[in-house]
């Protein structure tokens, strides 16, 4: 990395859902005069806080956070338009004399900036996408995944399952330009001198505190966060509320299963997903400096990324 001095630095901060990022990233950004960009597709959407994890007022008046309650949950944010706000954000933060964090587990968009992703603009085409919605409707969510993972296995790997929104923009980049979708990202040059750390616990403790979360997030009032959204007009097609556990909620308030089996399949999708982001962070990358949460850690953290600059 000492070859990129001269770039103005990038911290990033990933690692998967519970592992710590959030307390850890604000001691971090406090030490460095950083402030913290959300790599989070779900933190985006005001009125989703509990089921989210997002950070408290209190947490975000430490250090500024952004991309965090930016839209309503029927307000649609895509690849590139996440890319070009988060770049913005990130040259203005450098021109402040400040360090920006990348914080987050969704893979795409950590991805798309430090890899520099050229995001395909391809013009909607609402009829296809109607028909796609249609098939889908047919099939169900799954068969639309399972003929995605036939076509393009490269591109489902790194799609949620449950996520029809991605799933079917995949499908029209296919058709539209006759390659699959993981052929068509072009890159360009990154910007940064990007310092790449991943946190990682034991995968029975992680497991175990991803259980202790969802317990936390019940006897906060999720369940009443949900009716709300509801109650708001906020419908469980929209992508917004396919987010794992809202959606779980959702079924519940339909009177479609009980309480309890809801948060069983919370707890369980959550960890499904724990491994799926094990599929962008990969222990073995080399871009990538992995630390074992545990007492002081920060500290040596902190040491690795001002070597690094």
């Amino acid at each position: 990395m000492r070859s990129h001095d001269s770039l103005p630095p990038l911290i990033v901060i990933l690692g998967p859902t519970a592992v710590g990022k959030t307390e850890l990233s604000i001691q971090l950004a406090e030490r460095i005069n950083g402030e913290i960009i959300s790599a989070d597709s779900r933190l985006f959407y005001r009125g989703m806080d509990i089921g989210t994890a997002k950070p408290s007022k209190a947490e975000r008046n430490l250090v500024p956070h952004h991309l965090i309650d930016i839209a309503d949950p029927d307000e649609i944010w895509s690849l590139g338009r996440y890319k070009r706000v988060a770049v913005e954000i990130i040259n203005n933060i450098h021109k402040n004399n400040k360090i920006p964090l990348l914080v987050g587990g969704t893979g795409q968009y950590i991805r798309a900036i430090t890899e520099g992703w050229v995001i395909p603009k391809i013009k909607a085409d609402e009829q296809l996408r109607g028909v796609l919605k249609r098939w889908a409707g047919q099939i169900g969510v799954d068969g639309l995944y399972n003929r995605l993972q036939v076509l393009d296995p490269q591109a489902a790997i790194k799609i949620e399952p449950n996520n029809i929104r991605r799933t079917i923009r995949a499908f029209e980049v296919i058709f539209h330009t006759g390659k699959r979708f993981s052929e068509v990202s072009e890159r360009e040059p990154v910007p940064y001198n990007i310092i790449q750390v991943g946190l990682t616990r034991p995968r029975e403790e992680l497991y175990q505190r991803i259980d202790e979360r969802i317990d936390a997030m019940m006897q906060s009032g999720f369940v009443d966060e949900v009716q709300g959204l509801i109650e708001s007009g906020y419908t469980s097609n929209l992508p917004s509320m396919s987010a794992i556990g809202y959606k779980q909620i959702m079924s519940y308030l339909e009177g479609e299963i009980t309480l309890e089996e809801a948060v069983m399949l919370f707890k369980r999708m959550t960890r499904q997903f724990v491994r799926k982001q094990a599929n962008w962070f990969r222990k073995d990358d080399p871009n990538i400096f992995w630390y074992e949460m545990q007492t002081g850690i920060i500290q040596e953290i902190e040491t690795q990324i001002l070597n690094s600059f």
